[in-house]
């Protein structure tokens, strides 16, 4: 059996020599041929703040122009829309209380002859006090009152054409301007409306 020569037998089965050398066979090996070094990966890498302070190229530009432009008409239209809601829902609020003001005044405006009637009827002592008569009368001034329904125009107030209708005028002796004297016929009005005028008897200085 031969001897084997363990003093020049290198581990792995390498040659000494190449071993002693001390070469790596990747070493030299740069960008050409082989794997891009770390330098090389790290130069076309982009940040975001390389990609936001690019420049823009002319088409691009003119892109987010025509958005701009579009988002600001879009806006407008928008805000166009929403004011003609908010004045078309004014106008129907409007409308609304016109209609439901113009329905009361003409309920009450049926009340008033009937109201009259009451009246007069008091003047004359016809309403007794606990009689069915004088409940009905305190029940129909009720409703009418509810109804938002006021009466105005009374003895010894100055007279205002705008509010009074002078039916008769009597020359009185103290009197310093026109006061009403009497009410012929009591004036009602609907809130703020007025229904009918008060008929009243005015009276005037004395020559």
């Amino acid at each position: 059996m031969a001897d084997k020569d363990f003093e020049n037998e290198v581990p792995g089965g390498e040659d000494p020599e190449a071993q002693a050398s001390g070469s790596d066979p990747q070493e030299g090996q740069g960008p050409v041929g082989g794997a891009p070094s770390e330098d090389a990966a790290e130069a076309d890498e982009l940040t975001v703040d390389d990609i936001l302070g690019s420049a823009q190229n002319a088409d691009a530009a003119a892109e987010d122009a025509v958005l701009a432009d579009l988002e600001s008409a879009l806006l407008n239209d928008l805000k166009r829309l929403q004011a003609e809601y908010a004045n078309y829902r004014r106008r129907t609020e409007e409308q609304r209380e016109v209609e439901i003001e113009r329905a009361q005044g003409a309920v009450a405006k049926g009340l008033l002859p009937v109201l009259d009637d009451l009246d007069r009827a008091e003047k004359h002592g016809d309403l007794e006090e606990g009689s069915p008569f004088a409940a009905i009368a305190e029940k129909l001034r009720g409703v009418a009152e509810r109804m938002g329904l006021s009466t105005y125009g009374a003895a010894g107030e100055a007279f205002d054409p705008q509010q009074h209708e002078a039916i008769f005028q009597v020359p009185t002796p103290g009197a310093t301007e026109p006061t009403i004297l009497e009410v012929v016929e009591t004036g009602y009005r609907l809130g703020s409306v007025e229904l009918r005028p008060a008929k009243v008897v005015v009276a005037v200085p004395a020559d």
